[in-house]
């Protein structure tokens, strides 16, 4: 393992080197998250940048993708399509693609998750607006043969998450899920795919939430955030990446928070989806967003050992109860599935770790 570190160290140095044409003064590895890829800050020896991140992907898939769903795609050509559309990405300075690293711009250790926890109320506020403001940018971008526009949140995407969350997401109650919530839990999940079927499919960034926005040292006002982890894009609804920040376990907002910025952002979006429809998307969508978001947390502490995100399983919950009352309010169909929503604990204390 330590002839592997080495050997990975001495090929950043020589892409370093190559590609900046700099020297490496020191070179410190970022704590991992729920997925395989590695990352690594490597300061300079003078000159600019005075240090780069080091983006290091792995051919293990964390997720355990059944067969025909694909893996995600490699960071080009969207990180560049995104660029050239004005938005906020790192710049890539560097890239061995044999080897699957690419050194790319250091935006900083801050992610929204953090600026959020310390932030005054007005400034969490305007983070979040400028945060949902990237959303509409992000759905003008039309169709290219970029691999985006080729994947798609589809029938098959429902049932991979459906399957997570029956077998890690029930977990959290310290039993299995049974037969019948399993079936349950994919006819729900089904009838989702189904219902939105019929909305807009725009470019989504696909993890669009406060981990995977950062805070920009030295940012001005509605310039202070850029994106990352951004290799995951696909078309989707246009309520998806709305989910994905206003739903996010790291960071809750309050219920009048997220109804002000969906209120604000959805007629700027390019289909300007009607009200009702808009909203019944927004909660059909939480569903499977954190119930794929609750199952990994809960996945990672069980086959990884990995408890970290375990503390992010409560606000999971919340949202999943709200948003499974909502839809079964409107469709007694879902009624069902919130009941097996509402079997979920606030805690974690019934789950075993480590097995």
């Amino acid at each position: 393992m330590a002839d592997s570190a080495a050997l990975l160290e001495e090929r950043l140095r020589t892409l370093v080197t190559d590609t900046l044409g700099q020297h490496v003064a020191q070179i410190d590895w970022l704590p991992g998250q729920l997925g395989t890829r590695r990352f690594a800050r490597i300061r300079l020896e003078g000159g600019a940048p005075p240090s780069v991140v080091a983006r290091i992907d792995t051919t293990e898939d964390p997720a355990g993708r059944p067969p025909g769903v694909a893996p995600e795609p490699a960071l080009e050509p969207i990180r560049y399509l995104l660029e050239s559309h004005g938005l906020p990405v790192p710049r890539r300075f560097g890239l061995d693609a044999a080897e699957g690293i690419a050194l790319l711009e250091d935006v900083g250790d801050v992610s929204l998750r953090e600026a959020a926890g310390s932030a005054t109320r007005a400034e969490r506020h305007a983070l979040y607006t400028e945060a949902c403001d990237l959303v509409p940018r992000l759905q003008r971008i039309g169709p290219t043969d970029v691999p985006a526009f080729q994947r798609r949140l589809d029938s098959e995407l429902f049932g991979y998450k459906a399957g997570l969350f029956a077998r890690y997401g029930l977990a959290l109650r310290g039993s299995a899920a049974t037969d019948a919530e399993t079936r349950t839990i994919q006819a729900a999940f089904a009838k989702i795919s189904a219902q939105v079927a019929g909305a807009p499919h725009r470019l989504a960034h696909r993890d669009f939430q406060s981990a995977n926005l950062h805070v920009v040292p030295g940012g001005r006002p509605g310039s202070r955030l850029a994106m990352i982890d951004l290799q995951g894009a696909f078309l989707a609804p246009p309520e998806y990446d709305l989910v994905c920040l206003l739903r996010d376990s790291y960071v809750e907002l309050e219920a009048e928070e997220v109804q002000e910025q969906l209120d604000r952002i959805r007629p700027e979006l390019p289909d300007a989806p009607e009200p009702e429809g808009f909203a019944a998307r927004f909660d059909l969508l939480t569903l499977t967003r954190k119930g794929k978001d609750l199952a990994r947390f809960v996945q990672a502490a069980r086959e990884r050992g990995d408890a970290r995100f375990l503390q992010y399983a409560p606000a999971s919950v919340r949202a999943l109860r709200q948003a499974a009352f909502r839809a079964a309010d409107r469709d007694p169909d879902f009624a069902a599935l919130a009941d097996i929503v509402t079997s979920l604990p606030e805690t974690t204390e019934a789950l075993p770790c480590g097995e």
